[in-house]
């Protein structure tokens, strides 16, 4: 039986990292950043590597915190709130966990080069590596723009290479606060690092981690919008007094209450290699996704007019969830994937 509780060095790390995110990363901030053509906030993600949390999961030998996926997932929640735009999905996640399975090492901003729809168990390889260089386009990089180094699957192994080397175009993306790039290679210059097969460890560990971020957000939603509540005036009462929005409020709770348990489930499996680790994913992306979709939409309609403008952060939440429940995986194809795990036949 897994402890699904928040332990204290977990309650430290997260009260840590939300004053960080809270001197450095403001909503207004982020809308501002939104209208500026750079890739990522390049000042928060300083931050955040000096204070070690972009490196959770490698060990201390290897220049990391030593610490597990469980901690990065309190990160991630952290993160959702915000809507930070910072590379973390792609880099300290995706990029970490494939250089954690083939015992690489690299130096420099790493992201994976994978198209960032892609699910658990989906990968098909757009590049092939020749004479040790690489040759193919990959759509939709998560963090594509803000990279140093690319490590790219190629055949059945995986390769590093300089960004440098790479013709990186920007996408224009729902999320404004994750900047996606398409990366083409022609002859660029690798080496290999070790084998594809890291690629899913990537992904798997991408779609945990990305149910812990969609558990921030609608939480982050949930509270703006029961604090709006509580001071909006209609009628001379608080429409938060009104019973049809308390009781779409307490639904709303409650799922958040149940996101929590299965993503929290599913980086506990995640940090400890438990064998359920695919059921757990599965089952965290697949409720996660629909429950930030709806904090963030209850979130802009209960906050009226207001919510509607560009003036006011719910837009931010709700392109971020709804970006989010296309990242990885939606949740049709993890509800598959559960079918699948758990031997129910095809509908």
């Amino acid at each position: 039986m897994k402890d699904l509780l928040y332990s204290e060095i977990e309650d430290d790390l997260r009260a840590g990292v939300r004053a960080l995110l809270d001197d450095k990363c403001p909503w207004t901030g982020v809308l501002a950043g939104t209208e500026k053509d750079q890739p990522f906030d390049a000042a928060l993600w300083g931050a955040l590597t000096g204070m070690g949390v972009t490196a959770l999961p490698v060990p201390e030998e290897d220049g990391g915190a030593g610490a597990s996926w469980r901690e990065t997932a309190v990160v991630m929640e952290e993160l959702g709130r915000a809507v930070a735009p910072v590379p973390f999905l792609g880099s300290a996640v995706l990029a970490t966990a494939a250089l954690l399975a083939c015992g690489a090492r690299v130096d420099g901003l790493a992201v994976l080069a994978v198209p960032l729809s892609t699910a658990p168990g989906a990968f098909a390889p757009s590049v092939r590596a020749e004479d040790g260089a690489l040759t193919g386009e990959v759509t939709s990089v998560e963090g594509g723009l803000a990279a140093q180094v690319l490590l790219v699957p190629a055949g059945d192994g995986l390769y590093a290479v300089d960004a440098a080397d790479a013709v990186r175009t920007p996408v224009t993306s729902l999320d404004m606060t994750r900047r996606l790039a398409d990366v083409a290679f022609t002859a660029a210059p690798a080496r290999r690092i070790g084998d594809a097969s890291a690629v899913e460890a990537a992904l798997a560990a991408g779609a945990a981690m990305l149910a812990s971020e969609q558990l921030g957000l609608a939480e982050r939603c949930l509270e703006t919008t029961i604090a709006y509540l509580k001071t909006r005036y209609q009628f001379g009462r608080p429409v938060g007094s009104y019973q049809a929005l308390k009781h779409r409020l307490a639904d709303l709770w409650a799922a958040v209450t149940q996101a929590r348990a299965v993503a929290r489930y599913a980086a506990a499996c995640l940090a400890d290699s438990d064998p359920d680790t695919p059921v757990a994913i599965a089952v965290a992306q697949a409720h996660c996704s629909a429950v930030a979709v709806r904090a963030a939409e209850e979130c802009v309609q209960m906050h009226g007019g207001i919510g509607f403008t560009w003036e006011h952060p719910a837009h931010l939440y709700l392109k971020r969830a709804k970006a989010g429940a296309l990242a990885l995986g939606t949740p049709d194809r993890h509800r598959a994937a559960l079918a699948r795990l758990a031997g129910l036949p095809p509908a």
